[in-house]
């Protein structure tokens, strides 16, 4: 299991971001050189971990971080079936699946961990996606 933080002293949001091997340490390390906002995030990773043990740690990182949203990589992963069971227990606890670089930047960057401000981040996390060039366009593959 790894889990870790970029920076103490966070004043604005603050989320779990979990999943496979180092994709939750990539993520807020790319968060943390582009904003300087990694510190509102706290890195979970399910490696060698069983599905009570990414559990135990998603919950840790929520208690540690005082965090009350997780975001993970896949809809049907073991991050994110462990972060829907907690959330079941506590109905405080968002979950959000498909993390990428564009969605945590808007969320660190936003005000709060409103409902309203994880649709914006996410809906900013699904602009950030392009094909270039455009499919079936000449030269496209």
């Amino acid at each position: 299991m790894t889990t870790s933080s970029s920076g103490p002293g966070v004043s604005g949001p603050r989320a779990v971001v979990a999943g496979h091997a180092d994709f939750a340490a990539a993520l807020v390390a790319a968060v943390h050189r582009i904003t300087g906002l990694g510190g509102a995030f706290r890195a979970v990773s399910n490696e060698g971990l069983g599905a009570p043990e990414v559990e135990v740690a998603i919950r840790a990182a929520l208690t540690d971080h005082g965090a009350i949203v997780v975001f993970t990589d896949l809809p049907a992963g073991s991050c994110t079936m462990a972060a829907r069971k907690i959330m079941r227990a506590d109905p405080a606890v968002s979950v959000v699946t498909g993390a990428s670089v564009g969605l945590l930047l808007d969320f660190a960057m936003g005000p709060d961990v409103s409902a309203e401000s994880l649709h914006r981040a996410v809906s900013r996390g699904r602009e950030a996606m392009m094909v270039f060039p455009a499919a079936g366009a000449a030269g496209g593959h």
